[in-house]
């Protein structure tokens, strides 16, 4: 089996799949005060510092989530809530994932003035996004990196300037295709806010967590019994949360060495790719390594994804929250509607190799002799 669809989920690693079988043992719950309780309650305290330590933040500056889902919507609504009353301007990039653009959606049906920024032919301009900013801004949220064509987004430049100009608006960071994969700590995003997640690091689903700034004061999204200091109510789930901490402190130990061999395999892939008759490259030439976009000429993306998954061979039509939806991201990069409808997305893993990707690069020349034309 070849998997090359990583930017959706990743394979668990035995750091985390260890950890995991440890604390399925230790099953007490985290806020009772006997010996079990706080066995569990020390686990999530590991995790936690482990999450901070990758990030180089406090721990006590980190919030366990259900996924950058959760992260998300609680950022987005939070800031709303707490500044909404007198700031009613939110803006954010056309090319967020759904869990922020539906949120503000939904705000801009209360009221909000939700403001898209578009990218421009030659991507995302500083000046645009600074522009769009005044005093009754609340919220700038912008993701670092595109999880469908691995576009980066100048989040450090933005947020750096806003910053100055407008210290009381909340800057928001979906961080979730740049963690612990792009060597970025919180300093350089001057991020308020960053949403992670644990199963884009393999780690396991159902896990993730919401970076906020000491002093920030942002109303609870979730209520309840007042679990993770009273911010996010909800037992937690202390194997999933183990498996966060533990896959986040391999990844960072070796961020230099994946992030180099990932690099590597990008590099070769984009190359050859250039070299075939028929098929483009999508993804900027100064995008994240870890995820590719390519498009195959005449071929729709569904057919080539089930004829590369019949030799077991695993990518992605687009975002896997998509599920073969028509993409309004690649629209939003000025790729035609003839080339969106052949595109697919390679997203890799250190575990990933050179002989893979060159199985990828023969089964895409079959297609093009076997499938042009059928629909």
């Amino acid at each position: 089996m070849v998997y090359f669809d990583n930017a959706a989920t990743t394979k668990p690693c035995k750091e985390a799949i260890s950890v995991l079988n440890d604390s399925l043992l230790k099953f007490g719950n985290p806020s009772s005060l006997h010996g079990l309780g706080l066995e569990a309650s020390q686990i999530i305290s590991l995790a936690r510092k482990q999450i901070a330590s990758s990030l180089d933040v406090d721990d006590s500056e980190i919030y366990f989530t259900s996924g950058a889902t959760e992260a998300n919507n609680t950022a987005i609504f939070g800031a709303a809530s707490k500044l909404g009353k007198r700031m009613k301007k939110i803006v954010i990039s056309s090319v967020e994932h759904p869990s922020v653009s539906e949120p503000c959606r939904i705000l801009e049906s209360k009221g909000f003035d939700v403001v898209k920024i578009s990218p421009q032919s030659d991507g995302f301009h500083v000046e645009d996004f600074v522009n769009a900013v005044d005093e009754n801004t609340c919220l700038v949220s912008c993701m670092l990196c595109n999880n469908e064509i691995g576009a980066m987004l100048p989040v450090s430049e933005v947020f750096k300037t806003l910053k100055k100009k407008y210290p009381q608006t909340i800057l928001h960071c979906d961080f979730v295709q740049g963690f612990l994969k792009l060597s970025l700590k919180q300093k350089e995003l001057h991020a308020d806010m960053i949403s992670l997640s644990g199963h884009k690091i393999h780690a396991l689903k159902g896990v993730g967590a919401l970076y906020i700034k000491k002093n920030l004061h942002i109303p609870p999204f979730i209520y309840g019994g007042g679990q993770e200091r009273g911010f996010r109510s909800g037992t937690e789930s202390v194997p999933l949360i183990s498996s966060f901490g533990a896959a986040a402190d391999a990844m960072y130990k070796n961020l230099d060495a994946n992030f180099h061999h990932v690099q590597m395999l990008s590099e070769h892939l984009r190359c050859e790719v250039k070299s075939l008759d028929g098929i483009a490259l999508n993804s900027p030439s100064d995008g994240s390594p870890y995820i590719n976009s390519i498009s195959v000429g005449n071929i729709r993306s569904e057919v080539l994804l089930h004829f590369l998954e019949g030799r077991e061979i695993y990518v992605s039509s687009g975002s896997a929250c998509s599920k073969g939806k028509k993409s309004k991201v690649l629209t939003e990069f000025h790729i035609p509607d003839s080339v969106a409808d052949s595109t697919i997305r390679i997203s890799f893993c250190p575990e990933n190799t050179i002989e893979e990707v060159d199985l990828l690069l023969e089964a895409l020349k079959d297609a093009k002799n076997n499938l042009v034309g059928i629909k």
